[in-house]
């Protein structure tokens, strides 16, 4: 098995030469750049077929990834199945869509989680460019299933409200864990 799996030793030195608050820097621009280009797609989905076409593929991709990035996160950081709440939030943390929604808040205990989108740049960006709110209560949701049934297929994931939901001022979107 590659030593690296992810990179090969050239890349990987390069970036070892990149002091550490730069390379985190570089790091989140990556993750970033990841979201562009799936508003870019989404965009130019909506434009041709329309807002419901792009959100059914939208939908299907992102269900896909969770199940990916799920077994990948579980894979690199050695979790096991079958695993707990915490456990779950901890991995998806650190997923591309969590670390692109800094402004986020996770109440926990062991059995439950309520995650919260308190801003969201995908939705503050469509609603600056007069798009409207994008009603990503499909995507979101598979997604957010398929990543903690992955780890764990007896979690419940419930979604409180997320648009085209109504929803408070401050808050985008609440997604309840449960065992």
């Amino acid at each position: 098995m590659n030593k690296y799996p992810f990179g090969n030793v050239k890349d990987r030195e390069m970036l070892t030469r990149i002091p550490g608050e730069k390379l985190l820097d570089y790091f989140f621009l990556q993750v970033r750049n990841l979201w562009r280009v799936d508003g870019l797609y989404f965009l130019g989905i909506e434009k041709k077929f329309g807002t419901e076409a792009a959100n059914e593929i939208d939908a299907d991709v992102w269900a896909v990834m969770a199940k990916i990035e799920a077994k990948s996160l579980q894979k690199m950081f050695q979790v096991g199945e079958n695993v707990n709440i915490p456990t779950i939030m901890n991995l998806l943390r650190k997923t591309s869509w969590a670390l692109d929604q800094p402004f986020k808040t996770i109440g926990l205990s062991n059995k439950r989680a309520v995650l919260s989108i308190d801003r969201c740049r995908t939705q503050e960006k469509r609603l600056s460019k007069e798009l409207g709110e994008f009603p990503c209560k499909k995507v979101r949701f598979g997604y957010l299933k398929n990543f903690a049934q992955t780890l764990n297929p007896n979690v419940e994931v419930n979604c409180v409200f997320c648009p085209p939901d109504r929803h408070p001022q401050y808050v985008w979107c609440k997604w309840e864990f449960q065992l």
